[in-house]
């Protein structure tokens, strides 16, 4: 693992990941100037095989959500000692990393989600 660039701001985070083109981008969601979601939103127009990783301090399953809808994990920064190698691990084989203190509350969300798409049976 090697550190490419560091982006004090949303926009700089933009700016960079363009230049770049990083494998991975942790990204933290309350950022000045543009928020990381707004930034992950355009990061995926500049850099689209970029996967996102999200830090937060919000212990919030609507914003972790919406996170996994603009990137690839969220990690809560309380447990990032913990957590953020194994997160970084699973975001870089494809699959999606939520931090284990929300991890039940998002399998909740996908059962949900699943359970709205999946068409009756008559």
């Amino acid at each position: 693992m090697r550190i490419v660039g560091v982006a004090s701001d949303g926009l700089e985070a933009i700016q960079k990941a363009g230049e770049l083109q990083p494998d991975l981008i942790l990204l933290d969601i309350g950022l000045p100037k543009v928020t990381g979601m707004v930034a992950a939103r355009r990061i995926r127009n500049v850099a689209p095989k970029s996967k996102i990783l999200f830090l937060s301090q919000e212990i919030d399953v609507d914003v972790m959500r919406v996170s996994l809808t603009e990137g690839h994990g969220y990690v809560v920064k309380s447990d990032a000692g913990n957590e953020l190698f194994a997160a970084i691990e699973v975001v870089m084989q494809g699959e999606k990393f939520v931090s284990l203190r929300l991890a039940a509350d998002f399998f909740a969300v996908m059962r949900t989600v699943s359970a709205t798409r999946t068409p009756a049976r008559t």
